[in-house]
Parts: C-alpha cells; structure tokens; sequence
C-alpha cells in the first residue's frame, strides 16, 4: 500500500507576493501541482490541504486530518514566513501533532522541493 501524505499550504491565491513582485499566484499554483504530480509519480498517495489565512484555516485542516491516517505530513513555507503567521502556523502544527501523531513531519522551503521534503522521512 502506497504511504499517504497529506500536504498543507497556503492557498496561491491569499498569499501576499508584494515582497517577491516576481512571483504570482499562477506560479506558485505550479509549482505546488507539479510537486504533487512528482510525489503521485515517485508512488505515494498525495492529498493537499490548501488554506485560507483566517479562521476556516483551522476547521480545513481538521477535516482533511480526520478523513484519513497519512504517514507523512509536510508543511509548507508560507505558513512560516512571514513572521505575522507564526500563530496559524503553531495552530496548524499542535493540530497536526494532536489529530496524526505517527505521522512524519516536514517542512519544504519552497513549493518546488515538496517531493524532497517528503523523502527525508518516509519512503513510498
């Protein structure tokens, strides 16, 4: 059986690229399909949780966290950066910890080295 990951990110959309005028939503959307397409091609069972910046953060997550056991969870870098994330990123990794407590954590640091992330810790 394929081990499952479920990938949580910032939706492309709600992000804000004013310190990075280069990038557009369009871009990154790519990059996170493209990883996604890698990691199902490498042979694991990819779900992605996309986010939104307020309060449906929290129940997005618990959903997609209580719909399924995964063995990997990788977390992206929008949710570290910047600073003025801290508090959903520590709400979304305590939920993490609490609902999938077998689950590897990780952490990319662009939507391009997903698939990296992932193999650090488990292995399809």
């Amino acid at each position: 059986m394929a081990k499952r990951v479920l990938a949580i990110g910032i939706e492309p959309g709600n992000a804000d690229y004013s310190a990075f005028p280069q990038i557009t939503p369009a871009l990154v959307r790519g990059h996170i399909e493209a990883q996604l397409l890698r990691l199902r091609d490498l042979g694991f069972d990819v779900t992605s949780c996309l986010i939104d910046l307020d309060a449906t953060a929290e129940a997005a997550v618990t959903a997609a966290l209580q719909d399924e056991r995964f063995d990997c969870i990788v977390i992206g870098a929008g949710l570290r950066e910047p600073k003025e994330r801290l508090l959903l990123f520590e709400k979304v990794l305590n939920l993490v910890h609490r609902m999938a407590p077998n689950a590897a954590i990780c952490f990319n640091t662009t939507p391009a080295d997903t698939a990296e992330a992932v193999q650090r810790w488990v292995e399809p």
